[in-house]
């Protein structure tokens, strides 16, 4: 549990970036949105088996109580979209341990559908040193979180466990929207001193989303 202080890096990430974008005075129309929560053993905490109703009406079957942070996430891009309807839809978490087993401290791992939304991502990724891999989103990752009591499960199964918490989120992405899932539970946290970031929290996000503020929405 003491290791989870680097759990709100994709709060962190987006903070950072909101004032990397106003300390230069971007020309450009940007949002940022962070849940902040406390996760407390509580008499009415959730419990596996319960169902839930997300902001967006849609019923949840809990399956794993460790997976809260996507639920959270679920409802602010929900609120999000209601209230800003942004064109575009940038999400960084610290969601999955599968993503370090897929790709270790290496790359952020992206999930998107949007073809070009993830070469524009790359490419701020390439420019800045904040990398990024895409990762697979499929219909099938999709399937693996269906609910025989719910509109959805928190978990998929035991395999694809960062695709089928992207899928999660997916399902609270309106159709309109182009959006990108970054999974950077990876790339949150130093272990060590680095030749640029200090051990601990290694920023990572932040000039990645400035970068790509810059080079696709300021004329």
């Amino acid at each position: 549990m003491g290791d989870m202080k680097w759990d709100m890096g994709g709060a962190g990430a987006v903070t950072g970036a909101m004032a990397a974008l106003a300390g230069r005075k971007a020309k450009a129309n940007v949002v940022g949105v962070i849940g902040l929560v406390e996760n407390m053993p509580d008499g009415k905490a959730q419990r596996p088996g319960d169902v839930v109703k997300s902001m967006s009406g849609q019923t949840i079957e809990i399956l794993n109580t460790d997976a809260e942070g996507r639920l959270v996430l679920a409802d602010a891009l929900w609120w999000t979209q209601e209230i800003y309807k942004p064109e575009t839809v940038i999400d960084l978490a610290t969601l999955t341990g599968a993503i370090l087993v897929a790709l270790a401290h290496e790359f952020g791992g992206m999930f998107t559908k949007d073809d070009a939304l993830a070469k524009k991502l790359i490419a701020a990724g390439e420019a800045t040193g904040d990398k990024l891999w895409r990762m697979p989103l499929t219909k099938n990752h999709d399937d693996m979180i269906k609910s025989d009591i719910a509109d959805m499960q928190n978990i998929g199964g035991k395999g694809a466990g960062s695709s089928t918490a992207a899928a999660f989120l997916g399902r609270f992405i309106k159709d309109n929207v182009s959006w990108a899932h970054l999974d950077i539970a990876g790339m949150a946290w130093n272990e060590k001193d680095t030749p640029t970031i200090p051990k601990g929290g290694a920023g990572y996000g932040v000039r990645l989303l400035d970068e790509f503020v810059r080079a696709n929405f300021e004329g």
